[in-house]
């Protein structure tokens, strides 16, 4: 993108923007028109063969490229150079599972994502100091008086060198795959995927908020050499700018949901989203390097947390049969947007032209690319404001208060009741997800460590729940209206509530309760699809508005679960169909969603040691005393799924 801007230098402004936005478009075009037949070859082929004689050959094109000195063939050689990466990241896929432990690859996969988005900001810098490296060479030795990007494109060949030596050196099975792979085309991804995306109101507000975020990153990346000119900062600023978005993006992924871990996640990724945009809009208004360096940072940080709760979310979201195609709409529909914008910003920016606006003694020089970043702005803050609007819904909490208790002021809403003492907790899950194992294994261990705990259930905690429970799940009532399933259930926890849990708590003992109100908001308001307010207000009535300190929710995928207890007879609940329990699924993971700070969220899938060892090592962060650490279990830690 650098050296198109030295080599249209003194060119029209249409030419220069076009100029560097070419390069974009023709490194995403391959995998837009090319990549199945790609695919399908490359499977076909010797793999260590197809990574070395790769990496040689983008190697000798990058060099290539300073030496020709000329922009048609920069654009041909970042062409070619993106085809043989077609080939080049299906051998290396494919490859490394016969390189590294099965038990490994989670790590192994994690090692990719850092080496893709890592290596960005160390290569931005690495660019600016050998761009201001140049210039001084070439003030000093007039012969060394070369474009700024010549130094970085001959480093970039001998690395791709390098990595081919590495390869040919590595153990790799020299035969290619014999299995079969079905690959589709870009734009069968997208019909399909289009048949299938915005299911629900929060599957919309994700695609739109991260296709939106595309949008406006393409039309950044379509200006940004340009604009970086106009501010008189060169490829050392350029270098500057796109490592402070990917340095952002960074720590928007990895430090973001941790420290904003008591937000609803719905929330965060509407308001992530128009964070960015407001920072982009200061950087267009304002020229000036620093501040555009600082800003650009806060955009890659708000499009670093939107990434990576979008990608969640929709794992979560999204049904089993139907997530494949979705995250491929969404992958392909990325390439074609990013493209796209790429290509008509710089239009855009040029039929804009330059002006210089005044205002009494006040003047802003106003030109094509600060235009477009304004109008990228504007078209994210839009989109942010849209999916928010489509992902605010069922919140416990209103915004001001979320932001009162995030911000260090009260937790508790107005108005809500004073919380008896002890430790209230709940395990909550569809039908085969372990709760009361992890009841029984969590009493016993509390007990141990001195505590007083109560273990109790629902429903049929008391001598009327019991009469309750049967009626409920008894299959001779089989045609009980979903109302009526609703209040028997709140009438049996109201009673539970007032018997058994406030007085446990108001003495200060440990209640741990196989399920609670979340199973009702689940099970009567996903399942039966009743009306969620309607449920929750019932229930807040019925209990008195008692909250647990902790929410365990063992996550399972219905069909499994229910697997699980197949060789028993099931109840009114559990003869459902596989429809019913995974609209109930979902809701679970949705109200975890909207009330982190109260939820663990594990995977039910794991030796059911593995969980009962998490849960110990989070609930010591809540009990009343401190309880010791045994040193067996600082190690073998299970994935959480969120907390």
């Amino acid at each position: 993108m650098s050296l198109a801007a030295i080599l249209t230098e003194g060119e029209e402004a249409v030419i220069q923007y076009f100029a560097v936005s070419g390069v974009v478009v023709l490194k995403v075009l391959p995998s837009v028109v090319l990549s199945p037949i790609a695919g399908v070859l490359a499977d076909r082929l010797d793999r260590r063969l197809t990574m070395v004689v790769g990496d040689v050959i983008r190697g000798l094109l990058y060099i290539s490229i300073p030496i020709v000195g000329r922009l048609d063939w920069l654009l041909i050689a970042n062409f070619l150079a993106e085809c043989v990466a077609l080939f080049w990241s299906p051998a290396k896929d494919a490859t490394v599972p016969n390189l590294v432990p099965r038990h490994r690859l989670e790590q192994a996969n994690q090692l990719s994502l850092l080496t893709t988005y890592g290596s960005a900001p160390v290569a931005a810098g690495l660019f600016a100091l050998l761009a201001s490296l140049s210039t001084v060479l070439g003030g000093l030795f007039p012969v060394l008086q070369t474009p700024e990007a010549d130094i970085a494109l001959y480093i970039n060949g001998v690395t791709f060198f390098v990595a081919a030596v590495v390869i040919a050196r590595l153990p790799i099975p020299t035969t290619h795959s014999s299995d079969k792979v079905t690959r589709t085309s870009m734009f069968r991804a997208i019909w399909d995927g289009l048949r299938y995306a915005g299911t629900t109101r929060l599957v919309r507000g994700l695609l739109l908020g991260m296709l939106g975020a595309f949008a406006a990153g393409g039309a950044v990346i379509g200006v940004a050499r340009i604009y970086v000119t106009h501010l008189g900062a060169g490829n050392a600023g350029f270098g500057v700018l796109f490592g402070a978005v990917f340095t952002g993006m960074a720590l928007g992924m990895f430090a973001g949901p941790r420290v904003l871990r008591d937000f609803s996640r719905r929330r965060l990724f509407g308001l992530s989203l128009l964070g960015s945009g407001i920072a982009l809009l200061l950087a267009g208004l304002i020229p000036d390097m620093v501040l555009a360096a600082v800003l650009t940072t806060g955009v890659g940080v708000g499009a670093g947390i939107a990434w990576v709760i979008g990608l969640t979310l929709l794992g979560q979201e999204v049904e089993d049969e139907i997530r494949g195609r979705t995250f491929a709409f969404l992958h392909a529909m990325a390439r074609v947007v990013l493209m796209g914008s790429v290509a008509v910003s710089p239009l855009i920016a040029a039929t804009m032209g330059s002006a210089t606006l005044k205002a009494g003694q006040l003047s802003y020089e106003f030109h094509g690319s600060a235009g477009m970043l304004l109008i990228a702005a504007v078209l994210l803050i839009l989109v942010s404001l849209v999916a928010y609007w489509q992902m605010n819904e069922g919140h416990d909490k209103t915004l001001w208060a979320e932001l009162k208790t995030l911000l260090g002021g009260a937790a508790e809403e107005e108005g809500a009741p004073d919380k008896p003492g002890g430790l209230f907790v709940v395990l909550e899950g569809g039908e085969g997800s372990g709760k009361s194992t992890q009841v029984r294994e969590i009493a016993v261990w509390l007990r141990d460590e001195g505590f007083d705990v109560l273990t109790t259930r629902e429903p049929g905690a008391t001598k009327l729940g019991m009469r309750l429970r049967t009626m409920l799940l008894d299959k001779a009532n089989e045609g009980m209206a979903a109302r009526t399933e609703a209040l028997l259930y709140a009438a049996d926890r109201a009673e539970h509530v007032d018997k058994v849990i406030r007085p446990a708590l108001e003495r200060g003992a440990i209640v741990i309760s196989d399920r609670y109100v979340d199973s009702t908001l689940a099970y009567q308001g996903a399942g039966r699809e009743l009306d969620p307010d309607d449920v929750a207000t019932i229930n807040n009535w019925a209990t008195g508005r008692l909250v647990p300190d902790l929410t365990i929710l063992l996550d399972i995928p219905a069909e499994e679960g229910l697997r699980r207890h197949a060789d028993r007879p099931a109840d009114r609940l559990e003869s459902e169909n596989l429809e019913f329990h995974e609209r109930v699924r979902r809701c679970f993971l949705e109200l975890a969603d909207r009330a982190p700070d109260r939820y663990l969220v594990l995977d039910a899938r794991e030796p059911q040691e593995e969980i009962t060892k998490a849960i110990r090592r989070h609930l010591r962060r809540i009990l009343p005393d401190p309880v010791p650490h045994d040193a067996e279990e600082i190690t073998g830690m299970i994935p959480i799924i969120k907390e």
